[in-house]
C-alpha cells in the first residue's frame, strides 16, 4: 500500500498499534458486564480496573477519582454541568479562555461567562486570567494546549490563582495528554482518546477529591453516576494502553517532530510569499504548526493538497459551515484567510515534510492565480494600526463593493486597487464577510499599510485603509 502523509493528528490521531492489539484481546476477553459477580463479570472487571488506574497513572489522579465517559466532548458537559451544580450557592459566574474549545464553549453557553482574551500567539495572560475571577465564580476552565495552533497555556500558575480564589479549575487536556501530565493543581481535567491514538468514543474525566460535584441527568449506578450506561469495555482497556504506549514514547517522539515542526516554521515564510506563521514560536506543542496565507481560499487549498496527498486542517471560514474564521483565530486578531493546520501523527517521516515543502509553493500559486490575486509584495513587517477615522478626515478617496463576496476576495480586491490612491489617500472596503474583520487588519500588517478601522455601513461594514508607501 502506498504511503500517504496525514498531517491531522491534532483532530483525530492514527490508531496505535498497541490500542489494535489491545482492543482485539479485549474483545475476547472484555465483552461481560464488569458490574456482575460470576467469572466472566469478574475478569471484565479486572480489565476495566486495570486500566482506570493506567489512565490514572497518566493523568497523575487516583483511580477513583476518574471515571470513562463516551467521548471527550461527553466528558466536558459532564465536568461542567456537575461542577457548576455543586457549587451553585456560589453563583453561575465561569471565567474561560477565549480560545477554548467549543465543547467548552458551548457547555458553558447558560453561565454569566467572562472570556478572557490572548495575545497574538495565543497565549492567555495567567495574571490576567485571575484577575477575571470573582466572589460569585464557580468554575474556570483553561485547556492545556490549543486545539488549533498549539500554544501550550499556563495552567500551572492559573491553577495557582484559582486555587487562592477557592474556585475550581477545569482543564480540557485533550491536545496535550499524550505528551505528558498535566501541571498543576487543577480540580477537574477532560481529554479523548482519539486525540492520542487511542479508539474514538473514550473520553476521560477526573474529578478530584474535595472538589464539590454534583452529577446532572439521568444517572445510574455505573462510573460514580457520572457516565450512565453500559461501559465501552473494549475501547476503555485500548484506549489506556495506547496511552501509556504513547507516553513511553513521548520525549523521543517530541523531540523528533518539534524539530519537523521547526523546520516547517522557518521554511514556509521563505517558500510562500505573505504569510503569517502563528501560534506561540516555544510555547507549543511538538507536533503542531499553523500559518494563513494572503489571497488563499482555505478549502480550495485544502482540497488541492489533498490532490498532492497531505491531509491537513483549516480555520478559515471559507472551510466552514457558517462562514465565519475560527474563533481561536478570531481572539488572536491574525490572519485566517488560506489558513492550514498541520499536526504531525507520532512516526511522521522526515521525506514526509520535505515532500510537503516542495508542493505548498506550487498549491498555493495555483489557488492565488484561479482568484485573480495581485502580485506578491513585501514581506510581513511595519504595517500600522490607527483607531477609527477621524470624522473630520472626510471621504475615502476610493470605494470597493466586495459586498456578497466571500473570503479572500474582499482582501484581494482591495490589493488590486491600493495603488489607485496617492499615498496618504484612503480606501474603504465594503463587505459583509464576517472573515473581513481580521483579515483586512492583517493585510495591512503585512503589506505595510495603515489600518483606520471600521465604520457601519447600510449595508455590511466599511473598512478604511490608508496608503503608506
Amino acid at each position: 500500500m502506498q504511503h500517504v502523509p496525514y498531517f491531522d493528528a491534532a483532530s483525530a490521531a492514527p490508531l496505535h498499534p498497541v490500542a489494535r492489539q489491545a482492543l482485539l484481546a479485549a474483545l475476547d476477553e472484555g465483552w461481560a458486564d464488569p458490574s456482575r459477580l460470576y467469572r466472566e463479570g469478574r475478569r471484565a472487571r479486572l480489565l476495566l480496573d486495570a486500566a482506570r488506574e493506567a489512565a490514572a497513572d497518566a493523568v497523575g489522579c487516583r483511580p477513583d477519582e476518574l471515571v470513562f465517559t463516551p467521548s471527550g466532548t461527553r466528558a466536558v458537559h459532564a465536568g461542567v454541568a456537575g461542577a457548576l451544580a455543586g457549587r451553585r450557592r456560589v453563583g453561575r459566574h465561569v471565567v474561560v479562555s477565549a480560545v477554548e474549545h467549543s465543547s467548552v464553549l458551548h457547555a458553558v453557553e447558560d453561565a454569566d461567562v467572562t472570556e478572557v482574551g490572548t495575545d497574538r500567539t495565543g497565549l492567555v495572560d495567567a495574571g490576567a486570567f485571575g484577575a477575571a475571577l470573582r466572589e460569585d465564580t464557580a468554575l474556570a476552565c483553561l485547556q492545556s494546549a490549543n486545539h488549533e495552533v498549539g500554544t501550550v497555556q499556563p495552567v500551572d500558575e492559573a491553577a495557582e490563582l484559582c486555587r487562592a480564589a477557592g474556585v475550581p479549575l477545569l482543564v480540557d487536556a485533550a491536545q496535550s495528554l499524550g505528551w505528558g501530565a498535566v501541571a498543576g493543581g487543577w480540580s477537574l481535567l477532560t481529554a479523548s482518546a482519539h486525540k492520542w491514538g487511542g479508539p474514538s468514543g473514550v473520553g476521560l474525566l477526573a474529578v478530584r477529591k474535595g472538589t464539590r460535584f454534583a452529577a446532572q441527568g439521568p444517572t445510574d449506578e455505573r462510573e460514580s453516576g457520572r457516565a450512565p450506561g453500559f461501559e465501552d469495555l473494549p475501547a476503555i482497556v485500548a484506549a489506556a494502553a495506547s496511552l501509556r504506549a504513547v507516553r513511553a514514547e513521548a520525549t523521543a517522539e517530541a523531540a523528533r517532530l518539534s524539530a519537523l515542526v521547526d523546520r516547517i516554521r522557518t521554511a514556509v515564510p521563505e517558500l510562500v510569499p505573505d504569510v503569517e506563521v502563528v501560534g506561540h514560536p516555544e510555547l507549543r506543542l511538538p507536533n503542531v504548526v499553523t500559518f494563513s496565507c494572503l489571497y488563499v481560499d482555505g478549502e480550495a487549498l485544502l482540497h488541492e493538497l489533498d490532490r498532492e496527498g497531505f491531509s491537513v486542517s483549516s480555520g478559515s471560514s471559507c472551510t466552514s459551515s457558517t462562514l465565519t474564521p475560527s474563533h481561536v483565530l478570531k481572539a488572536m486578531g491574525v490572519l485566517s484567510e488560506g489558513n492550514v493546520r498541520v499536526s504531525l501523527p507520532a512516526g511522521t517521516e522526515a521525506g514526509d515534510v520535505d515532500r510537503f515543502l516542495e508542493v505548498l509553493p506550487g498549491v498555493v500559486r495555483t489557488v492565488r492565480a484561479r482568484l485573480g490575486a495581485p502580485a506578491s509584495g513585501p514581506a510581513a513587517g511595519a504595517g500600522r494600526t490607527a483607531g477609527a477615522q477621524d470624522e473630520g478626515e472626510g471621504e475615502p478617496d476610493l470605494v470597493v463593493d466586495s459586498l456578497g463576496k466571500r473570503c479572500p476576495i474582499p482582501v484581494i480586491e482591495l490589493a488590486k486597487v491600493i495603488g489607485d490612491v496617492p499615498v496618504g489617500g484612503v480606501v474603504s472596503v465594503l463587505s459583509d464577510d464576517e472573515a473581513a474583520r481580521l483579515d483586512i487588519p492583517a493585510w495591512c500588517d503585512m503589506r505595510e499599510q495603515e489600518y483606520l478601522g471600521a465604520h457601519a455601513a447600510p449595508r455590511g461594514t466599511a473598512y478604511w485603509v490608508r496608503r503608506v508607501s
